[in-house]
């Protein structure tokens, strides 16, 4: 039996040859093609090398694999994995981005790899502590993992995700951010945030990302959770004294008359208390709210910049 390479030869075009070992080796000295180990391509792209393994099983990053099963990682494809971090500042944005974030489609679906493919919760804390150090700050961070968050329901909507697939991917997202919380030092005597999910609505990632932001920004954060009375929300933003309540509502929550009657409700809370309300996610929000503002991009987060 010949020893085989499997090679990758275009991300586009998505197509692979098999070649012997001897003649892997006579194109790599031809061509100068110039191999990684995938400790090199993890050091590159500044990720664990769970993520550059799972990236090239799921097609996001070429590799070649020797007849030992080692992986190789052409130099070029994993710089342009790097370039498309580099033209978020350039390309149009992803399709769900919030306006003004630019999203590179690379990136997208590399995150969407690593939340669907499984693995250890910690790959995601390292990889959501890396997108921080890149990008400066918790709420470009939080606005651009909202254009992952769209393109997981887009491909559970069009049947390329089972929802059990969904539903983990959102949970390793969950425990990654809940990990990642620790990292962010409260200052002593900070203002409290509470943070609260509409009634009926069990999406939270959305209101976990605003939750880094505004610990970043200097605020301290409590969850109300997602059905609590709301006599019991008046009495704790008083005894709390809570200088801002954030509420969020996802697509799932498009019950126009509830959701006015909720955010009427907490603006007489907030009014009463002289809180700052924020109601955020595609939830069937008043626009404009009878009291209060309506967030569309975590950039807008009292003292996020």
């Amino acid at each position: 039996m010949v020893d085989c390479v499997k090679y990758k030869v275009d991300l586009n075009d998505q197509f692979d040859y098999f070649i012997r070992m001897e003649d892997f080796i006579r194109m790599e000295e031809k061509t100068g093609l110039e191999l990684l180990t995938t400790q090199e391509a993890a050091r590159l792209l500044g990720v664990g090398t769970t993520s550059v393994k799972r990236w090239a099983e799921a097609g996001v990053l070429a590799c070649v694999k020797t007849p030992g099963g080692h992986r190789r990682y052409p130099r070029a494809a994993v710089e342009a994995l790097l370039a498309d971090e580099a033209r978020w500042s350039t390309q149009r944005p992803a399709s769900g981005a919030p306006p003004g974030v630019e999203v590179a489609e690379g990136w997208t679906a590399a995150w969407v790899a690593l939340l669907i493919s499984g693995g250890e919760p910690e790959d995601v804390t390292r990889a959501l502590l890396a997108e921080r150090d890149a990008a400066g700050s918790w709420w470009r961070v939080g606005d651009r993992l909202a254009a992952v968050l769209k393109a997981i329901g887009q491909r559970w909507a069009h049947g390329q995700l089972t929802v059990l697939q969904e539903h983990l991917a959102s949970e390793r997202l969950a425990r990654g951010l809940t990990r990642a919380l620790p990292s962010i030092v409260i200052p002593a005597g900070a203002r409290r945030a509470l943070l609260l999910v509409a009634p009926g609505d069990d999406h939270t990632l959305g209101l976990r990302l605003a939750e880094l932001a505004l610990r970043e920004a200097g605020w301290d954060t409590e969850w109300a959770g997602r059905r609590t009375p709301i006599e019991e929300l008046a009495r704790f933003a008083r005894e709390r004294r809570i200088s801002l309540v954030a509420v969020s509502a996802s697509e799932a929550s498009f019950d126009q008359l509830a959701l006015r009657a909720l955010a009427t409700q907490l603006g007489v809370i907030c009014r009463a208390t002289g809180a700052l309300l924020l109601l955020g996610g595609e939830g069937a929000w008043p626009d404009p709210p009878p009291y209060g503002h309506r967030l569309r991009s975590l950039a807008s987060l009292p003292d996020a910049r």
